[in-house]
């Protein structure tokens, strides 16, 4: 089997080409992919254009079974908008059309589980909560590539909390979880969709090469993680704080954050240390796919970004 990869040099990127490989897929990518940064109201004018990316993608994606686009800007407190619209919701609707007009099977998207902000529970719908310009454009690159790409064949994948080592919100998490601010609201127990990186590669990869036919949406499935465990396990001891508390301090950071968007998504990764998010099940549990990495490489993250406990 071959596989078209975008954004192969990328953090998930880097791991979906690992994850192919390990599965004897053959991989082809195609680096250095640009959209010039684009206006919403001109998202069709760029999606359908003629530009040297699409005729780029028309090239690269000869012969292939499947395309992976784990391309995008990450910047979830970015307010550089058309940046964002460019990167994350031009692009995917352009490496779907080209893959439609070359009769690939299988494309799948990875987008994120930000398009459903606040909702009461993530799931596999197109129902999006999307307040800040990251998670505005990561919805709107679900609706492109679902609108341009293969009919049937294109795949939404949402994962949530991606983790590693390397990554700076992950040593971020280990840093809060090891020092005296760490702390979760009311008992601890609720669910936190949290994922470790080599995880959401293999379900991508799964997802491009399964015999069976996805559904337009697939998120990540909970990994089991309570908001008290995963600090636990980078090596923390939370408090406790009375929920009223910090339901209190999210509200106020999050009308803050309505002035300052990088306020606002760092008030959203606290509020999903404290509180976490239910999520309904996926597709992907339905289909027997199951996590490569378990509880162990929460530990081995948090002792990787600041070394073991003492």
């Amino acid at each position: 089997m071959r596989v078209l990869l975008i954004g192969s040099t990328g953090f998930v990127g880097g791991h979906v080409q690992r994850a192919l490989t390990s599965r004897g897929v053959t991989v082809s990518t195609a680096p250095g992919l640009r959209v010039d940064p684009v206006a919403e109201s001109d998202m069709e004018s760029a999606v359908a254009a003629d530009s040297p990316t699409y005729q780029r993608l028309c090239e690269s994606v000869q012969g292939v079974d499947a395309v992976v686009n784990a391309a995008g800007n990450p910047g979830a407190t970015s307010d550089q908008t058309e940046d964002l619209m460019a990167a994350n919701a031009a692009l995917p609707g352009i490496v779907g059309r080209a893959a439609r007009a070359a009769g690939v099977g299988r494309y799948v998207h990875v987008s994120s589980a930000a398009v459903q902000g606040r909702r009461v529970r993530i799931d596999e719908s197109m129902e999006t909560d999307a307040s800040s310009p990251y998670a505005r454009s990561k919805a709107l690159g679900e609706v492109l590539a679902l609108r341009h790409g293969p009919t049937p064949g294109t795949v939404v994948y949402r994962p949530h909390g991606v983790h590693a080592a390397t990554r700076g919100v992950s040593r971020t998490a280990t840093r809060i979880a090891r020092s005296p601010l760490a702390s979760v609201a009311g008992s601890g127990d609720a669910p936190t969709p949290q994922s470790l990186v080599e995880n959401v590669a293999d379900a991508i990869a799964f997802l491009a090469t399964t015999t069976s036919t996805p559904p337009a949406v697939v998120i990540h499935p909970w990994e089991g993680l309570s908001t008290a465990e995963l600090l636990r396990l980078l090596g923390g001891r939370p408090r406790h704080i009375p929920t009223p508390v910090a339901r209190t301090a999210v509200w106020l950071g999050t009308a803050a954050g309505k002035l300052v968007p990088s306020v606002g998504g760092n008030v959203r990764r606290v509020e999903m240390l404290w509180f976490g998010q239910p999520q309904a099940d996926s597709w992907l549990t339905e289909a027997g796919w199951s996590p490569v990495v378990g509880r162990e490489g929460w530990q081995q993250l948090g002792d990787a970004a600041f070394g073991p406990l003492a």
